[in-house]
C-alpha cells in the first residue's frame, strides 16, 4: 500500500497480532535489516492505552499540564510533536501517515484492521485468536513454529531476510532501498 505523506508517496506495511506475540521485537529487527539494505524506514506504533513521552517536572509536561493543546519539543538532533486529543476522535492511520517525512517504507505496528497490507505475528507461547482467516489484508503469518494447516503463507520468525523480502515484494519494491533514496546534495 502507498499513502501520501509530506514528501509524496510512502510505502506502508503493517505488523499485527495480539499481546506478547512479538510485534515490537519483529519491527525492531526489520528496521535493522531494512536500514542495513539502504532503506529509509519509519514506524508508527498504535498504543491501546494512554502514554506519555514526557514526564512530570519536564518543561513540555508542564506546558501540557498548564493547558497547551499542542507542544513541540525541538533540539538540534530531533523534535517531537505532542497533541492532546481531549474529546476529539483518535487520529486515523491515514492522518498519522500524512505527517511522515521522506521515507521509503513505514512499518505500522498494532493496527489489526484496515486496508493496509500486513503480517500477522503469532507465538506458540502466547496463543490468541487468528487474524489471517478473516482479513484479506493479512498477507502472511510470521510464526515461531510451522503452521501446516494455514491457507496463507507462513514465514518462520527466525528467517528475517525472508520476512523482509516478503514485505518488499508486497509493497512492490526492490530488495534494496537505494533506488528510492534521494542522492545527497553536493
Amino acid at each position: 500500500m502507498q499513502r501520501l505523506g509530506e514528501e509524496g508517496l510512502i510505502r506502508v506495511f503493517g505488523i499485527a497480532g495480539y499481546k506478547n506475540a512479538g510485534k515490537t521485537t519483529l519491527i525492531v529487527d526489520l528496521v535493522r535489516e531494512l536500514t542495513r539494505r539502504g532503506w529509509r524506514v519509519g514506524t508508527i506504533k498504535h498504543a491501546h492505552h494512554s502514554f506519555d513521552i514526557d514526564h512530570p517536572g519536564k518543561d513540555s509536561y508542564l506546558h501540557r499540564e498548564a493547558g497547551a493543546t499542542e507542544v513541540i519539543v525541538a533540539s538540534a538532533s530531533r523534535w517531537a510533536h505532542i497533541r492532546e486529543l481531549a474529546d476529539q476522535p483518535p487520529a486515523s492511520l491515514e492522518e498519522l501517515l500524512s505527517h511522515m517525512g521522506p521515507l521509503d517504507l513505514v512499518l505500522v505496528e498494532g493496527w489489526k484492521h484496515g486496508s493496509h497490507p500486513r503480517l500477522e505475528v503469532r507465538r506458540s507461547e502466547a496463543p490468541a485468536p487468528p487474524l489471517a482467516a478473516n482479513d484479506a489484508a493479512v498477507l502472511a503469518i510470521v510464526s515461531d513454529v510451522p503452521l501446516p494447516d494455514e491457507r496463507c503463507p507462513v514465514l518462520l520468525r527466525n528467517d528475517l531476510p525472508a520476512i523482509a523480502d516478503f514485505i518488499l515484494r508486497a509493497v512492490g519494491a526492490p530488495s534494496c532501498g537505494s533506488a528510492f533514496r534521494r542522492d545527497p546534495e553536493p
